[in-house]
């Protein structure tokens, strides 16, 4: 009986535990693989039953051993998933109308150095911390590998695990161990979505390598080798509830990132730019409402931080409205659609604080404006 490498491992172990030639159950096969810390032996299941769970072990005397073709296949299957991906290229994509700003150059010179300094990038959502790291990949011609965060990520899904390939169960490593190997970029986005599994990843913090423990295999990683993280928070939770699922994450972990930085959103003239980049990606180009859409969302940004309002209007969300302003071709329309998302006074609140700003759509009704509550007339940007 000519066995695979693994499969001849499970055989050996079961022999070891129970004997040659024995009869064993399903249960007792679990107690093997929970040995070997691997998968149930599903061959085995279908290849030695001999009766309602009933499974004889291979009775021969001589050494079970795989055939040539067989020990090629699993290393192959075992690098699988890395020589696929030695085929793609990783460098993003560039992005038509992205406008470098804030800290791009900093997090630019820690990429051309090449040294491993990780850096956690932390800001309220939709202000183009992803993007920034994507788009300085992308000019760098670097390779970036990213990882979306959930509570559910584990260090199976980070460093890999055994997975069903043709028919058999291989070691397929994961991205981080990708990452590592290629020398490239880890993106750890939405970080603060993790769970305590995260601390899987201390040691490739350091930059000292893993230990695939599943495999007895020490990783090292490659020069260029690096570990950003992107989070809505600095990893202590969300107290106002706006960032509902974050987690506080554990003190050594954040401890491991060289420095923190603090995304803002843009300032105005930055953000025109931004808006006017994106009417042209969408072929539309309208200056006026550019400029309008900007002050409306710098006025309820400063309401937001001095508490008046619990939105916010994002860069993104802009880009939302800019996009459906390109096909509806009506401003308050493709406003009132952006802005549904928020509950019916803060809705009706920004779009009268918009027709404010733009003299030139007509107020059915004039109402009071919690926006502009409390502030003096020349303080009005518009």
């Amino acid at each position: 009986m000519y066995l695979s490498p693994r499969k001849k491992l499970f055989v050996d172990t079961a022999t070891e535990m129970f004997g040659v030639g024995s009869v064993i159950n399903k249960k007792e096969c679990v107690k093997v693989t929970e040995k070997l810390d691997i998968p149930n032996p599903t061959w085995f299941w279908g290849s030695c039953k001999i009766g309602y769970n009933k499974f004889e072990l291979p009775s021969e005397n001589a050494p079970v051993t795989a055939t040539t073709t067989e020990a090629q296949s699993e290393n192959v299957v075992m690098n699988l998933v890395a020589t696929n991906m030695e085929k793609q290229d990783l460098v993003p994509s560039p992005f038509e109308g992205f406008v470098p700003w804030g800290n791009y150059g900093n997090l630019k010179k820690i990429i051309k150095s090449g040294m491993f300094y990780p850096v956690f990038v932390t800001g309220l959502s939709g202000n183009g911390k992803t993007l920034m790291i994507e788009q300085l990949h992308a000019e760098l011609k670097k390779e970036l590998i990213r990882i979306n965060i959930t509570i559910e990520t584990d260090e199976d899904d980070l460093l890999g695990g055994f997975r069903l390939v043709s028919g058999e169960t291989k070691f397929v490593p994961g991205p981080v161990i990708e990452a590592m190997e290629r020398g490239c970029t880890l993106l750890l986005d939405e970080c603060d979505l993790g769970s305590n599994k995260l601390l899987a990843l201390q040691p490739v913090l350091e930059g000292k390598g893993v230990f695939l423990k599943k495999i007895n295999k020490w990783i090292t990683p490659k020069d260029g080798f690096n570990v950003m993280a992107t989070a809505n928070t600095k990893g202590k939770g969300s107290e106002d509830g706006r960032f509902i699922g974050t987690n506080i994450l554990n003190e050594a972990f954040l401890e491991r990132f060289a420095i923190t930085i603090e995304q803002p959103y843009p300032a105005a003239s930055t953000e025109k730019k931004i808006v006017i980049g994106s009417m042209k990606k969408y072929g539309t180009v309208d200056k006026e409402f550019a400029d309008n859409l900007v002050t409306w969302a710098e006025v309820i940004r400063k309401t937001f931080y001095d508490g008046g309002v619990d939105e916010v209007i994002s860069t993104r969300r802009l880009d939302h409205i800019v996009k459906a302003f390109a096909i509806f071709g009506d401003k308050m329309q493709s406003i009132e659609m952006c802005v549904a998302r928020f509950d019916e006074d803060t809705k009706e609140s920004f779009m009268d604080l918009y027709t404010k700003i733009d003299a030139g759509i007509s107020v059915e009704e004039e109402t009071s404006n919690p926006l502009l509550d409390g502030m003096e007339e020349e303080e009005h940007p518009f």
